[in-house]
């Protein structure tokens, strides 16, 4: 297993950096440097806007990972919506991803990663009651599907997350979603937390990481590593918070990652720059705790 990152930082001078620059584009040898050195084995690379994307600047900042003995972890990247209704807005969103996976083969990324979009206009991941119609599951299932053509072509996966408020709410419709597209370049990006959606849940995560595992464990190829727990308010909150400060089952949910894909990439997300060292140092302690070999 290796130890990622993904985010950027805040700005490009904030101090004792351990995310790369907000752009991209300016990434060099010295931020890519500062990520290794804090003890990182590869990190997540957003391209936002992937439709604009030089491939000579793509080469750049593929010598500046390389420099550092940094590797790409996953590429990631903003599209239109895979899932929506505006045919025009959700072509755009699948060159988006196509381009993104020829970014990843230039980068030697081991996965892409996919997000499939949502209704509400307020953002991507937000609830929408059409994030859970037929002809949504079924927009996703034709974008996919073209997607992987390309990804096919290119010989990088994709990997796709859920959430409970987006058209993959379960780990059962994740496991149709990837069933229905039918191809092998297609896999699933293991982030428990997005699915724990109720106050039992949260109270027995053993109960989300074990459904995940035994339904798409055969297609992990990345996990995203962030926490949960209950907010004390009188309506159900479910916050993220550092690792380590919340009730996911770490230990069960490392051995499983392992167990699925033992050289993959464990990668640290949704954090400001100040608190990833402090969830790099729990991530190290259940591991060394396993006697888990986690390379960083």
């Amino acid at each position: 297993m290796k130890l990622g990152v993904a985010g950027q930082l805040a700005r490009p001078d904030e101090p004792n950096a351990v995310l790369l620059p907000p752009d991209w584009r300016t990434i060099d040898a010295a931020a890519t440097r500062r990520v290794r050195q804090a003890g990182f084995r590869g990190a997540q690379l957003f391209i936002q806007r992937p439709l604009e994307a030089d491939p000579q600047e793509v080469r750049q900042v593929k010598r500046a990972f390389d420099a550092a003995g940094l590797e790409v972890a996953q590429v990631n990247g903003w599209y239109e919506p895979l899932c929506s209704y505006d045919d025009a807005a959700r072509a755009q969103g699948v060159r988006g991803m196509q381009t993104l996976v020829r970014i990843g083969r230039m980068v030697d990324a081991p996965s892409v990663y996919v997000r499939p979009g949502g209704h509400n206009p307020n953002g991507h991941w937000y609830a929408h009651p059409e994030n859970h119609s037929a002809r949504t599951f079924d927009k996703i299932v034709d974008s996919l599907r073209q997607i992987c053509a390309v990804a096919q072509a290119e010989g990088v996966p994709v990997a796709v997350e859920g959430h409970v408020l987006s058209a993959l709410d379960t780990p059962r419709r994740v496991r149709d979603l990837l069933d229905a597209v039918g191809s092998p370049m297609l896999k699933f990006n293991y982030d428990p937390v997005n699915f724990v959606g109720t106050v039992r849940q949260v109270h027995d995560t053993a109960s989300v990481l074990n459904e995940l595992y035994d339904l798409l464990g055969r297609d992990i190829v990345a996990a995203h590593a962030k926490d949960c727990r209950l907010a004390d308010q009188l309506v159900v909150h479910i916050e993220e918070v550092v690792p380590g400060a919340g009730v996911l089952d770490y230990a069960l949910f490392m051995r499983r990652f392992q167990e699925a894909c033992p050289d993959g990439y464990f990668i640290i997300e949704h954090l400001p720059n100040a608190l990833v060292p402090q969830a790099r140092n729990f991530v190290r302690s259940v591991a060394a705790a396993l006697g888990m070999l986690l390379e960083c």
